[in-house]
């Protein structure tokens, strides 16, 4: 009986010494003064190959642009594309209908994140675009 309670206050010690720690330093890390830096700041320029450079314009660029086209269609299809916004609101309805109203709580709320993916897949549309214009033209 005696070995057990002391290993409970050993255990209860640990513990609170552990959690201690990590307040103490989850606080230090949040009044750390130096400035995050900035992601434009991270990213260094690169030359390309004129064989990389065209590698990345006649395959990488193609397919990035495709599968872009093929999200957005998805997210906008009809209630019969699986994963399409309507698609998610659908079986919001109908988990509703079952009385299941978190599920479809978080479903709607699932329908609302996609629909606004279509903001940036058009953003990263016209960022692909635009290095394709500048990038990507054949020397005549």
């Amino acid at each position: 009986m005696r070995r057990s309670v002391r290993g409970a206050i050993a255990a209860g010690t640990s513990a609170v010494v552990l959690v201690g720690g990590l307040v103490g330093s989850t606080t230090i890390a949040t009044a750390d003064p130096t400035p995050a830096p900035s992601p434009s700041a991270s990213y260094k320029q690169v030359t390309l190959s004129p064989e990389d450079s065209q590698k990345l314009c006649a395959e990488r660029l193609p397919k990035m642009l495709e599968r872009r086209d093929k999200l957005a269609r998805r997210i906008s299809g009809g209630a019969d594309v699986k994963g399409s916004v309507a698609w998610l609101k659908a079986r919001a309805a109908e988990q509703r209908t079952k009385g299941h109203t978190k599920v479809a709580d978080r479903l709607e709320k699932r329908a609302e994140r996609r629909s606004g993916r279509l903001t940036d897949l058009g953003a990263a549309k016209t960022k692909l675009e635009a290095f394709k214009a500048k990038y990507c033209q054949a020397v005549k």
